[in-house]
């Protein structure tokens, strides 16, 4: 969901005779602003189509689009005449999210046991430092393996024993790679001439490995230490 303010009002001109002083429409836009539209779109990439058209003729006169047109062209967008309709309608109807909206929902930050040994594998620099002996543990763990690739590249197998090298310290990079491929957190062609990180989404046992993890990394770190983002 996304909102509009509602400054419309603010930023039409005065009537005829009348003289607007600043600080009068400053008061208008701040009282304006208070009141939010909520706005809803059901295809995103429609509606940034449907900009980008409306777009077209400022951008060859390099001019821009006042702000009343620019609330007038969203909500044409989410199907109303003009920005006043929109407003109008969600005062007398409040509108509901559509249900393919799904809410957020906080997850368990909790270590589980699993999670709790799998935390122990590692040293303080974030390295994998043993190969835990349970699988449970194991597929827990080999999420932040998987956090040290970037999805926007592709790898060949040099380079992903490389890296797994770089963040396990035992020397089986065999053994990671197979796995890494095992759990589909890498994928990779027939002839292993390429690898990919694939996009999976983590579970919260697996979040709240992955946050503690990083805090613990962290905590371990000089003052003034630069950190290195991981990729997700």
């Amino acid at each position: 969901m996304s909102t509009l303010n509602a400054a419309a009002d603010a930023a039409l001109p005065p009537a005829a005779g009348q003289a607007a002083s600043t600080p009068a429409r400053t008061h208008a836009r701040a009282k304006a602003d208070e009141r939010a539209v909520p706005f809803y779109v059901e295809n995103l990439s429609a509606l940034a189509k449907t900009l980008r058209e409306q777009f077209e003729p400022f951008a060859k006169a390099s001019t821009m689009p006042s702000h009343v047109q620019l609330l007038n062209w969203l909500a044409r967008a989410a199907g109303h005449r003009n920005y006043q309709t929109l407003r109008a309608t969600a005062a007398l109807r409040p509108p509901t999210p559509p249900a393919c909206v799904v809410p957020t929902v906080a997850f368990d930050a909790t270590l589980t046991a699993h999670a709790t040994k799998a935390i122990t594998q590692f040293d303080e620099r974030g390295r994998l430092t043993r190969w835990p002996h349970k699988f449970a543990v194991q597929r827990v763990a080999m999420w932040a393996l998987w956090q040290r690739f970037d999805a926007r590249r592709t790898y060949t197998e040099r380079e992903v024993n490389a890296l797994i090298n770089t963040w396990a310290t035992f020397g089986d990079h065999a053994t990671l790679r197979r796995e890494l491929i095992n759990m589909q957190l890498l994928a990779r062609k027939p002839d292993c001439s390429e690898y990919w990180k694939e996009p999976q989404r983590a579970n919260d046992e697996v979040r709240a490995f992955l946050r503690a993890l990083r805090e613990r990394t962290q905590e371990a770190l000089p003052p003034g230490t630069a950190r290195r983002k991981a990729q997700t």
